[in-house]
């Protein structure tokens, strides 16, 4: 369900969307508003779930350097109870970062990081033995990241 923002609601999102260290100070200069409305406007978008987390981006070039596969996955039959059972357990696996349900050829597409191919071969292998009702699983590695946005267009 979308949530009713008002122009201060979406200006503050925008400034903590690039980085959510910055003080209340800053952003009331920069809205308009005092900081302290700042403050319980923030501490109220926290409680709605429309701020759901306060994180460091963390640089993957400058930490492990792990690759990057964009994954469609085919279920047998479109079979629901399957994809209900696979998105819970994905949701445990830590080098799947990103699940979608999809239109199209394939039923999900999955964003995977792994070490190496060999690493990637052993989750892909590790998955379709967990999950045989998987008819396919198409990957794509990702040679160069020309652009990764973390925030909203508000």
């Amino acid at each position: 369900m979308s949530e009713n923002l008002d122009h201060f609601d979406r200006k503050i999102l925008s400034i903590v969307q690039r980085s959510c260290l910055t003080r209340s100070e800053v952003i009331a200069e920069e809205v308009g508003l005092s900081a302290s409305a700042v403050q319980r406007r923030l501490k109220r978008l926290r409680q709605r779930g429309v701020i759901s987390a306060d994180v460091a981006v963390v640089d993957n070039r400058k930490v492990d350097n792990l690759m990057t596969f964009i994954v469609g996955l085919e279920i047998e039959r479109e079979n629901y109870q399957v994809m209900d059972r696979f998105m819970r357990w994905a949701q445990t696996q830590d080098a799947m970062q990103q699940i979608f349900y999809v239109t199209g050829s394939v039923d999900l597409m999955l964003v995977i990081l792994a070490r190496d191919v060999t690493e990637y071969d052993d989750i892909a292998a590790a998955t379709m033995a967990q999950f045989p009702e998987i008819k396919r699983m198409n990957t794509n590695v990702v040679l160069n990241v020309l652009k990764s946005g973390l925030s909203l267009p508000l």
